[in-house]
């Protein structure tokens, strides 16, 4: 045990993390050249694509130390991204050490703080590493002032390398080795081992990634998940290289897998306790938690009748991501459909390109929105995340939304842009933090709902890349709600509507029917588009019909044939209007959730 590290790398995003991990697994000669590739531990290709990691990976390195000692190195990778937190915080759990990566060109930035706070909650050793020394606006001197001031390291102790030409390496392992303190557990004590990430394997079923903290598991043993008390029987255990290795046993203070003809990965959870069937743990390990989807949206098949396929395909998805949850659902607009819940909106958008890439499915998906709850008069409350269920307005006492605390990090310059943007957005209580000559930090108390959509991106926009964003959600307070109705020619169509803020319920309503007036075809007659609040109507855009000119014929005499004429047709068209029923295309919608929210 004494040879053995556990550790992780926990940086902002785009600061070089997969790039590292990739060097360090070639130093130890995992890879051949021939096989070797960019981002070596991101198997999807949408990774690949955003360098993002979204599913995290273990690998251990073997390492032989300078001073001629072998050890194994366990590197729990972890996503980087806001949405996936809570992984992240169960795979720190089962580490004792992390290298905390900041950019030398960027410093110290939002998720950075966050992942720190993380990993010292955790009670683990932090190694500052400074990266990409390699470029020209690297300012090696200005970071280590940041992590001195910052974030309360010693910047004395930080390890300066370059990922990507691979300078450096040799120091991060043997740091490693010197300053992460191995696994202090015991083999002979009941065992307990902490999942933290699990996938399905087609062949061999759920595969579940562990930390074994106390006691021993061997082929053969009926392991037991704490949680729900469902019992199988280990069919193989292994470490992970590149590919998996199975071994005789997995023992206290080691990093591996568990293969046991687990169905489905939601039966496994992340941060739940493996023990044995005949000699259990008297508790389970700390900090397991329910993962509670943040924002909802439905999905919907293009065209009905694949919706079968749909369904098959939700469920395969399912295998692989325990944390997405659906239900059926159904409109008028749009048939059969699915009601998803989702960690965020980085998540959200993930499950959409994967549907429709992995398993070639043409979806439209309706406007996200968060959950809401409704104090009721007779003082029942009522927890709402679909606009169908809004309750009946004379019922309502009080409504409340989530609100977050959203953390952003930018240059001084940016400072009145961004304010007007968190002040458009709903934004109140502002704070303000100087970490270090020409950088300001700002937190904002926040709506969730007002995030969900594009605020990322018009952060990037206005800060040209250099802002960092991080929130956390605080608790629900009480706001003024409405349901938004869109009619278009009197009907209400379902799949529109929108729970909003009363303040902010014209803008979107006049955006909504501009956006639908671009997107409905003219028809035989004049089209209304409408936007409502309860039997009020907020905003109005109309689509003018089709018009055959019935006077062409009417040359000279008197007005009143013409007149006569043009009263004809409009009683025509009038009659045509109420038979009639508007097509709505599928680009209608997402048209609307590409509204631009400004």
């Amino acid at each position: 045990m004494r040879q053995i590290r556990n550790f992780s790398i926990i940086a902002h995003i785009d600061h070089g993390k997969s790039t590292l991990a990739d060097r360090l697994i070639q130093s130890a000669g995992l890879v051949s050249e021939r096989e070797f590739r960019d981002q070596i531990l991101d198997n999807m290709d949408i990774e690949r694509e955003r360098g993002i990691t979204i599913k995290s990976q273990t690998i251990s390195i073997p390492y032989k130390s300078r001073s001629g000692e072998e050890f194994e190195l366990n590197l729990i990778d972890t996503p980087g991204h806001v949405d996936f937190s809570y992984e992240v915080s169960r795979a720190l759990a089962s580490c004792e050490g992390v290298l905390l990566l900041v950019d030398a060109s960027q410093g110290v930035q939002a998720q950075t703080l966050a992942n720190l706070y993380a990993a010292m909650e955790q009670d683990l050793t932090i190694i500052p590493v400074i990266n990409k020394i390699d470029l020209p606006s690297a300012d090696i001197e200005t970071v280590k002032e940041q992590i001195e001031t910052e974030l309360g390291l010693e910047s004395e102790t930080a390890v300066l390398c370059s990922a990507k030409e691979g300078t450096g390496i040799d120091d991060v392992l043997e740091s490693i080795v010197e300053r992460v303190p191995p696994p202090a557990r015991d083999r002979e004590k009941p065992l307990t081992a902490l999942i933290f990430d699990a996938h399905y394997d087609s062949f061999r079923g759920t595969i579940v990634s562990c930390r074994v903290f106390d006691g021993v598991v061997k082929q053969g043993d009926v392991i037991r998940f704490m949680s729900n008390g469902a019992s199988y029987r280990v069919e193989e255990v292994g470490v992970f290289r590149l590919n998996r290795e199975p071994k005789a046993e997995l023992s206290a203070g080691e990093v591996g897998y568990i293969i046991s003809g687990v169905k489905t990965v939601s039966d496994t959870r992340v941060g739940d306790t493996i023990t044995l069937d005949t000699m259990p743990a008297p508790s389970p390990l700390p900090g397991f938690k329910e993962v509670k989807p943040v924002v909802f949206s439905s999905l919907y098949p293009v065209s009905s009748d694949e919706y079968l396929s749909l369904a098959e395909s939700l469920e395969k998805y399912k295998l692989n991501d325990a944390a997405l949850t659906y239900q059926k659902d159904s409109s008028v607009a749009l048939g059969q459909g699915f009601r998803c819940g989702f960690l965020g909106l980085l998540h959200l958008e993930i499950v959409q390109e994967r549907l429709e890439r992995e398993y070639d499915q043409s979806i439209v998906m309706t406007v996200p929105s968060v959950e809401y709850r409704f104090l009721l008069k007779d003082d029942t409350t009522v927890t709402v995340d679909n606009p169908q269920y809004f309750p009946d307005p004379l019922d309502i006492k009080s409504t409340f939304e989530p609100f977050i605390k959203a953390g952003i990090i930018m240059p001084e310059r940016y400072m009145g842009a961004v304010m007007k943007l968190c002040l458009d957005r709903r934004g109140g209580n502002p704070r303000f933090n100087y970490p270090s000559p020409g950088r300001v930090e700002v937190i904002f108390d926040m709506p969730l709902a007002e995030v969900i959509f594009d605020f990322y991106d018009k952060l990037k926009t206005i800060t040209q890349g250099y802002g960092s964003f991080d929130y956390e959600i605080i608790d629900y307070r009480e706001s003024d709600l409405v349901k938004l109705d869109i009619l278009v020619n009197g009907e209400k169509v379902d799949a529109l509507s929108l729970i909003v803020h009363k303040a902010r319920a014209r803008d979107w309503a006049v955006q909504v029917c501009e956006r639908l007036k671009e997107e409905i075809p003219r028809h035989q007659f004049k089209i209304a588009i409408q936007g409502a609040i309860g039997g009020k109507i907020i905003a109005r855009s109309t689509i003018s019909a089709f018009r055959k000119d019935v006077t062409a014929k009417c040359y000279g005499g008197d007005i009143s044939r013409k007149r006569k004429l043009l009263e004809k047709q409009k009683k025509g068209k009038k009659r045509m209007k109420m038979v009639g029923s508007v097509a709505i295309p599928q680009s209608a919608f997402v048209a609307v959730l590409k509204t631009d929210n400004e």
